[in-house]
């Protein structure tokens, strides 16, 4: 007779979890990171601050960044990633027109700054307003965020050329920079203000620019 084999027995208790996860820990410290930069600026805020909302143990922050600086690129990182998705989202929707989805990202911005109080603004636009304090690391990584979103967002303006909806002319690349010139000034003075003026006046003069194009 054949002995069985015996069952391997069950593991009491919750399984542990995979840091790589949305849920791990490091997930958890960039996330916190997000939330207290957009409102706060990197000089000023501590380890501290963000292990306290984040909920984490000193020593799991050192167990994946190295240091402060290593911690502020991962953010630039994640935040790129993050916006680079929701411009997406709304630059390649096509069941819009071309500017109407320009319009949509600008709406959909503006309620989450409300959603907020117009505590929370753009986390590369505010390093860059702090980057004579920062580390020489953040410049290049700053910069090569906006280029990419002034390169996503050229490309809804030529689809608008495109589309007859502005005159195909028109420098797609260099219109683009200006809108992110001028949306960033713009967040920042609705943050200023508490109030999505700044935001609603930026986009109603870019509109009229691109109708004179």
């Amino acid at each position: 007779m054949r002995a069985e084999t015996a069952p391997n027995p069950r593991k009491r208790g919750r399984p542990r979890k995979d840091p790589s996860l949305p849920d791990g820990t490091r997930e958890r410290l960039l996330r916190a990171g997000l939330a207290v930069l957009t409102e706060k600026g990197f000089s000023a805020v501590g380890i501290e601050e963000i292990l306290s909302a984040a909920g984490v143990p000193k020593g799991s922050f050192y167990h994946y960044f190295e240091s402060k600086e290593a911690f502020g690129l991962a953010l630039i990182d994640a935040y790129a990633a993050y916006f680079a998705a929701k411009l997406d989202r709304w630059f390649f929707d096509e069941s819009l027109a071309p500017l109407e989805r320009l319009k949509a990202f600008a709406a959909d911005a503006e309620a989450g700054m409300a959603k907020f109080g117009f505590r929370r603004g753009c986390l590369v636009g505010n390093l860059g307003q702090e980057m004579g304090s920062l580390p020489e690391s953040f410049r290049a990584r700053i910069a090569g965020v906006f280029t990419d979103w002034e390169a996503r967002t050229a490309a809804c303006l030529r689809a608008a050329q495109a589309a007859g909806e502005i005159a195909p002319e028109g420098d797609a690349e260099r219109l683009a920079r200006h809108f992110w010139i001028g949306w960033e000034g713009a967040v920042l003075r609705a943050k200023l203000d508490q109030s999505s003026a700044a935001l609603e006046i930026f986009m109603e003069g870019f509109m009229a620019l691109l109708e004179r194009k």
